[in-house]
């Protein structure tokens, strides 16, 4: 069977790191390249990282891309006119750069999520049912922690499952976003979604959407043990990426949610 050429972006960072590790583990893939933003003088699995440039990318089948947005954008430009393929990991996005990256899509497939795990995204599509089963007198937060090395907040996770509460009201996420908070101990339910995000130690990813009437509670929840699931989910979805057209993509259609 003929090796999928797979290139890692970001590949000194925590996520970068290990989409390496784990791909030793698909048979399916050869790693051609890797790229980082500064100079590394080694090499890493035989392959020595470079920068973003079209010369990094033109032998790689698929790029799969944890990093940051603005960086996300470069990769995009470069795969576009390679006609590579493109997972996308990174979160954080404004609402202009979720437009470029819809432009790109039309371009080369994308699969773009949020979070690349199987559980979790199952518990965004059981937010969406929960979401649209209960009664309007029902108020719900999200609440996310995360290692205090993570940047963003609301995580991407957590944005996720905000959008799943919004479609299941069938309602714009946009505007049914409440508070931001940062580390805060409590903070309240609301008819617009409340965020809470926790950044400490080492925590690879907790998840917890509640809706509460004030008379009972419903709680769904995940939690992460294992960086490995993100970067397997990763590499799963560049498999099934191979045969897809150009065109915008989630883990939801991977998984073929309804």
């Amino acid at each position: 069977m003929k090796k999928i050429n797979l290139a890692i972006t970001g590949c000194m960072g925590r996520m970068g790191q290990q989409l390496i590790k784990s791909s030793k583990n698909f048979k399916e893939f050869k790693l051609v390249a890797l790229t980082e933003n500064r100079i590394i003088n080694k090499k890493i699995n035989g392959v020595r990282p470079q920068f973003n440039t079209v010369d990094a990318f033109n032998k790689a089948n698929v790029i799969i891309d944890f990093t940051v947005p603005k960086c996300t954008l470069q990769i995009l430009n470069i795969a576009a006119k390679l006609k590579k393929k493109v997972v996308i990991g990174t979160t954080g996005f404004s609402k202009k750069e979720e437009l470029f990256i819809k432009k790109i899509s039309k371009k080369i497939p994308i699969l773009k999520a949020g979070n690349m795990s199987l559980g979790v995204n199952l518990l965004m599509y059981l937010t969406e049912i929960t979401s649209r089963s209960l009664g309007k007198n029902f108020l719900y937060k999200i609440y996310e922690v995360h290692h205090n090395k993570k940047k963003d907040y609301p995580s991407g996770t957590a944005l996720m499952l905000g959008n799943g509460i919004a479609v299941g009201k069938n309602k714009n996420f946009s505007n049914m976003i409440g508070k931001k908070y940062l580390n805060k101990k409590n903070f309240p339910y609301g008819k617009k979604i409340n965020f809470n995000s926790i950044r400490r130690g080492n925590v690879i990813g907790e998840h917890i959407v509640k809706f509460s009437s004030g008379k009972e509670l419903v709680t769904l929840n995940h939690v992460s043990f294992d960086r490995a699931l993100y970067s397997e989910g990763a590499l799963t979805a560049s498999k099934w990426l191979m045969k897809k057209k150009p065109g915008l993509y989630s883990m939801r259609d991977l998984l073929n949610f309804k």
